[in-house]
């Protein structure tokens, strides 16, 4: 009887200590590439950038007690990019593609205040993770590989919470990459392509 009652104890301790700590993201993302006038293998490839791509963006996020941090680890669907530029002066023309996943953790600020409006700046770290690269147009046949690439993140949002609602809330925020992926064509490095993409998000959030 003793055990019985001591296991409850802990286990009421523990719902009290998490119960709220924890959240939950559902939103859609636009990844726009800031970078638009890459040159690669030696000027042969000028004014490369890979293109926007839209992506189901979960994300969990935990806060530390009563604080106002706060970690959240953003996740995504595939993402496809396509890869524009122009091949010895000619046409600026799709060049390439690949598909990649931008895992991004960043720690945050919560501005906690008396209304349900709380603001949130936010720093990390983010990666891509790239694969299925094809090349397209003027280098049709060649053999693309991009390396995974790692790099800082910033995030600047809002959450709002309803005064009728109770878990539930709506957000939107945007983060800032620096991040770049050198590139090989056939085996031999041309360059590195970068990125540093701007990422807009608006979704559902529930807090547990």
């Amino acid at each position: 009887m003793l055990k019985k009652t001591l296991v409850l104890a802990l286990l009421a301790a523990s719902s009290a200590t998490f119960a709220g700590n924890w959240q939950v993201k559902v939103g859609g993302s636009v990844v726009a590439p800031s970078e638009d006038n890459n040159t690669l293998a030696d000027g042969a490839v000028t004014h490369a950038k890979a293109d926007n791509a839209y992506s189901f963006t979960p994300s969990v996020e935990y806060f530390f007690g009563n604080s106002n941090i706060s970690t959240e680890l953003l996740l995504a669907t595939p993402l496809k990019h396509d890869v524009k530029g122009s091949f010895l002066g000619g046409a600026n023309e799709k060049l390439a593609s690949f598909k990649q996943l931008p895992p991004t953790l960043t720690v945050k600020y919560n501005f906690k205040n008396s209304t349900g409006f709380t603001p949130y700046i936010g720093v990390g770290a983010t990666a891509v993770i790239v694969w299925g690269e094809k090349t397209t147009g003027s280098i049709t046949g060649t053999k693309l590989k991009a390396d995974n690439a790692y790099g800082v993140a910033g995030q600047v949002g809002f959450n709002f919470q309803p005064a009728d609602a109770k878990n539930w809330g709506v957000f939107a925020d945007v983060r800032y990459a620096d991040i770049s992926s050198d590139l090989k064509l056939n085996g031999t490095k041309i360059g590195t392509l970068d990125v540093n993409p701007w990422v807009y998000t608006i979704g559902y959030s529930y807090r547990f």
